[in-house]
């Protein structure tokens, strides 16, 4: 793909379905571009691509790659920046080992990932390793607050074509279990520093043996600091105490967790389940599993492959099984469990799509049924449990009357639980954990045990006022209902609302502003929508990413398609394309059946977002240009249905590019405002439209057998190229 070394606008190259589009769609964008003086560069942020960035001294010269994610993230401190930003993959370490084998298959001689490191090479190696994994390029990007919406094209189409909702019964036995106590919302403490300070995180042991876990955290003025730690004791017996209820309602077990974005601790809190689900076989056999490498927290399917020649572990594993309740599939099919991966079921995902489904989740038999939704941590459960209540109550919602839920989210500068890796850990011996200030006061104190996971995070104040102030502008332009969701009985949330309080005071809008605990907000949203109202939720970081699924999975049909812009803070934009969550079976079924099913509509909302901004931050009415015209031809997208479809042998995702680039020339040659772009791109729409059989024929015919593309995390250019572009007729016309 081209790139250009200060370009207008940069389009990150990312993972999997996203990517595979961008081989299809990149070239269209560049070429209408760079009619109009625009060039558009990419940079990469890929799994693979941060991994290579990573081990310089392992490649050979023509191999090494420059780290463009530390790039963007300097970047994105300007007022120069304006990136269009694909979801890329957020590692669970299953998914950084299988990048890390094609990499190594495919001639690239990076370190193995060291589960257990000795030695300073494999120590440095798994140091490098835990910064690519988890939320890794989200934290560095996100120097602004979130601003998502449904784009107003998309929510009138998917009114006046609603999507299929599942019935919900009354007497539906789903539920969500989450801890009474012992949990992380339980036990969080918050206070906000009068003055700049230093931190160090020290573990007393009961002996008084001290462990500094971690030294120099440094915090400006204003911030908030949260501590609070989840009791692996407590975790155990709410474990054991779900399983056993699960089996006696006669539903699903499942397990919701977010172990891609909180990649420290809740890898762990997933292993507990793995651990808690075979307890007797761990209880017999823990010792010869732990020399077999097996890791609870690499989930069941590494740990069945790692005892795959051991005859009597995999006999005690089946008895255990054949005990417990059945359990919600990922893959009922090929038996891929909820347990299997921790990476397979993302709440922000898993939850809505439930929900959707009317309660249902699939069973090992391939039959839907009742599901019991195990959230441990009660922080945002009461969001998904206010749900089920409701949809209990009151029916399924009617997508087609369906108010919107608009999101102002808190994420800037790494805020909230999503910045607080470098702060997690899992404690290795009974005592006390401190947050210490530099002038030596104790910020946080709590007494823990071996095996609980301690964590801090923090929300600085210019964030927190970015965000407000966010909040009230959106308030103002749309008119709706405005909730802060937020918790006077929380911690963290307390320290907020003495934040957001005083500012819409001093703005004289705090009449028009409410502030509801998540549970509260959930059902006001839900009732305000239900009447054909709209409403902005106001919320911090974890539930921003959560709303930001839930309502648009609902309204919508899928979260892909929403508008998602960040107001950078010093001035620049960043524009984000929707959730990647169902991209890893687009490429399996691309790699199959050459059939590509992912939905560009995300992008295309983007790029016109993209282009506007660039209007207005330099001034050029040609970037205006085609900014509307992008909102043209992705109206034209959806008024004429082409968007994919999800079969083999039916239009697929490069068929709805080769429509967007006709409708988007049509609209380019038909405006006014530009004469020149007119004449350009008048011939290259007559062109489009008058090989539209040659081309959609061409494309047509690449489906039906597999596809290879070169690998699944590394793909092959070349191969991907050809793959993703096979109509030679649109390429002529394109390039």
């Amino acid at each position: 793909m081209a790139n250009t070394s200060n370009p207008d606008i940069i389009y990150t190259k990312v993972d999997e379905a996203p990517e595979l589009a961008s081989a299809s769609l990149l070239p269209i964008i560049q070429r209408f571009a760079a009619a109009a003086g625009v060039s558009v560069g990419t940079k990469n942020i890929s799994l693979a691509g941060r991994i290579l960035a990573a081990f310089p001294e392992s490649l050979t010269e023509d191999q090494r790659i420059s780290d463009d994610l530390a790039e963007l993230g300097e970047l994105v401190k300007t007022p120069d920046a304006n990136v269009i930003k694909l979801p890329n993959i957020s590692a669970s370490v299953p998914q950084l080992v299988a990048a890390v084998k094609e990499l190594q298959d495919q001639g690239f001689a990076i370190p193995d990932y060291p589960y257990e490191p000795s030695s300073d090479a494999e120590k440095d190696a798994r140091a490098r390793y835990d910064a690519i994994k988890g939320s890794a390029v989200n934290p560095v990007l996100r120097e602004g607050n979130s601003d998502r919406r449904a784009a107003a094209a998309v929510k009138k189409f998917a009114q006046n074509n609603p999507h299929r909702m599942g019935d919900w019964s009354a007497n539906s036995k789903t539920r969500v279990a989450s801890m009474s106590g012992g949990d992380f919302f339980s036990n969080e403490t918050s206070a906000t520093l009068d003055k700049a300070a230093t931190a160090k995180i020290v573990l007393t042991a009961a002996d008084g043996t001290e462990t500094v876990l971690k030294d120099g955290v440094s915090y400006p003025a204003g911030t908030v600091v949260d501590a609070t730690y989840m009791s692996a004791q407590a975790l155990d017996a709410f474990l054991a105490d779900e399983i056993e209820k699960t089996k006696d309602e006669g539903v699903l077990f499942s397990l919701h967790m977010k172990a891609t974005m909180m990649k420290v601790s809740d890898p762990i809190i997933f292993g507990h389940a793995v651990r808690e689900w075979l307890k007797p076989v761990f209880e017999k056999y823990g010792d010869q599993m732990k020399d077999l490498g097996v890791n609870p927290n690499s989930g069941l399917g590494d740990l069945l492959e790692r005892v795959k020649d051991q005859p009597e572990i995999l006999k005690a594993i089946e008895e255990v099984r054949a005990t417990r309740p059945p359990m919600y599939m990922v893959d009922s099919d090929n038996g891929i469990t909820n347990l299997h991966v921790p990476s397979d079921v993302i709440i922000d995902a898993s939850m809505p799509a439930l929900i959707r489904a009317g309660g249902k989740g699939w069973g090992p038999d391939g039959k839907e049924h009742d599901t019991v939704c195990v959230i441990p941590d009660d922080s945002y459960a009461p969001v998904y449990d206010e749900a089920i209540r409701f949809f209990k109550a009151n029916g399924k919602l009617n997508p087609a009357t369906a108010g919107t839920v608009q999101n102002i989210g808190l994420m800037a500068q790494k805020a909230e639980e999503y910045g607080s890796h470098p702060t997690t850990f899992e404690i290795p011996a009974d005592g006390t954990v401190k947050m210490v200030l530099d002038d030596g006061s104790t910020l946080h104190e709590h007494s823990v045990q071996a095996g609980d996971i301690w964590r801090s995070a923090s929300a600085r104040k210019a964030p927190i006022e970015d965000w407000v102030n966010l909040a009230i502008e959106r308030q103002k332009a749309t008119g709706y209902r405005a909730i802060f969701w937020l918790d006077q009985a929380r911690a963290h949330d307390a320290e907020l609302i003495k934040y957001v309080k005083p500012i819409l005071e001093a703005k004289g809008v705090a009449d028009k502003f409410e502030i509801m605990s998540p549970r509260d907000a959930t059902r006001a949203s839900f009732e305000t929508i239900t009447k054909g109202e709209n409403t902005i939720a106001i919320t911090g970081n974890v539930l921003r990413d959560y709303l930001t699924d839930l309502f648009p999975i609902l309204e919508l049909a899928t979260s892909a398609k929403m508008l998602s812009i960040v107001k950078l803070m010093n001035g620049g934009g960043l524009f984000e394309t929707g959730a990647g969550g169902s991209a890893p079976k687009h490429v399996q079924q691309l790699q199959a059946e050459n059939h590509l099913r992912w939905d560009s509509l995300g992008e295309f909302c983007a790029l016109g977002e993209s282009f506007k901004f660039l209007a207005e931050a330099k001034g050029n009415a040609r970037a205006k240009v085609l900014g509307e015209t992008v909102e043209t031809a992705t109206q034209g997208i959806l008024d004429n249905g082409r968007s994919p479809s999800r079969k083999v042998g039916e239009p697929d995702n490069r068929d709805s590019h080769y429509w967007f680039a006709r409708y988007w020339a049509e609209a380019l040659a038909a405006q006014g405002d530009d004469a020149d772009l007119a004449q350009e791109f008048a011939p290259v729409a007559k062109a489009l439209a008058e090989n539209e059989a040659k081309i959609t024929g061409e494309l047509a015919a690449a489906q039906g057998k597999p596809a290879d593309i070169g690998g699944y995390y590394h793909p092959d250019a070349d191969k991907l190229a050809a793959v993703m572009r096979p109509s030679a007729t649109l390429n002529a016309i394109i390039d």
